[in-house]
């Protein structure tokens, strides 16, 4: 693997459950992430995938710093965020950007398009008010936008294109790592194909890290080097993209592959079901999280919380099949 540009080691994030108004208590917990290492390679994508609820969209919040960490540590170039002066936490919020699910929300219709993609570069104060211009004209014409699409407001443009002002927003500030979290999901598939050819586009020849977070497993496949695999909270299976689809280990990764789409829709797709919803991460089930809906349960995994750990040369699995 690359030089990490950003880690996370045992990060865990609890909300806590407050009951009554004016003598108000704490009754429990939401431990919406817990105990979640990560490795994002210089230049690579690493994709994150689970069901709505897993923690996905709470694991961007933290690297964002939009919420604090319950415990563990993020790491930025060898360095941990805890250790960051005013400054430090500055310089990362330029290096580390984000790109979200509906652009419409995120895109202040009040606002022209450059201003939109200038702003971060009239808050930073490096960039005189002709490098500004330039730098807005370089990342509209990066993500195939006109360059007088800057003086024109959000509404104006389509959905796909609406993205692609995000996007070029992101690149704004030269950062080294963009968060995408589901950034292609609302579009058509026509729109979404346009898209990840831009993203694979903007990483080669920007050489720019993406945390790539989504439910699709198509798309995670075509974008990301490396794939996660979250289930309430936790990361159940990490491998490259080719071993996951291939040679998939934890049940949890069997049931989401067997319930997506084939590329032959002629196809039979063997594998487990996926049944039942997701428990409360209020209330996790012991042991494994996932033995209430597994159809390989065995009785210890109610009882025994497997260990993440390295099973085969680059594979890695939480699961007492394997250990």
């Amino acid at each position: 693997m690359t030089e990490a540009v950003l880690e996370t080691k045992d990060i865990k994030k609890y909300f806590p459950v407050i009951k009554g108004i004016l003598f108000s208590k704490t009754t429990g917990w939401v431990k919406a992430v817990d105990g979640v290492d990560l490795y994002i390679g210089t230049g690579e994508t690493l994709g994150l995938v689970g069901e709505s609820g897993c923690g996905k969209t709470t694991i961007a919040k933290l690297l964002l710093m939009l919420e604090k960490l319950t415990d563990g540590s993020i790491i930025f170039r060898g360095r941990d965020l805890k250790e960051f002066t005013r400054e430090d936490v500055r310089q990362y919020r330029k290096s580390v950007q984000a790109v979200f699910q509906n652009p419409l929300s995120s895109l202040d219709p009040r606002m022209k398009v450059g201003s939109i993609i200038s702003e971060p570069l009239i808050v930073d104060r490096t960039l005189d008010r002709k490098g500004v211009k330039d730098r807005v004209t370089t990342v509209l014409e990066a993500v195939g936008l006109d360059p007088r699409s800057a003086k024109a407001y959000p509404q104006e443009f389509s959905g796909g294109q609406k993205q692609r002002i995000a996007i070029a927003r992101a690149l704004a500030s030269d950062p080294q790592l963009i968060i995408l979290d589901e950034p292609i999901s609302s579009q058509d598939v026509s729109i979404r194909a346009q898209l990840m050819n831009l993203l694979k586009d903007l990483q080669d020849s920007m050489g720019v890290s993406f945390l790539f977070i989504a439910h699709d497993l198509a798309t995670v496949r075509y974008l990301s080097d490396r794939i996660n695999v979250m289930y309430l909270g936790k990361i159940v299976e990490c491998t490259n993209r080719e071993d996951l689809y291939t040679n998939p280990l934890h049940p949890y990764t069997k049931a989401l592959l067997s319930a997506s789409l084939p590329h032959d829709p002629d196809s039979r797709r063997e594998g487990d079901v996926l049944s039942g919803e997701v428990p409360s991460p209020l209330n996790p089930p012991t042991g494994c999280r996932f033995h209430t809906r597994c159809s390989q349960a065995m009785p210890e995994c109610s009882q025994t919380d497997p260990v993440f750990k390295e099973v085969q040369p680059g594979h890695s699995v939480a699961c007492l099949l394997y250990q």
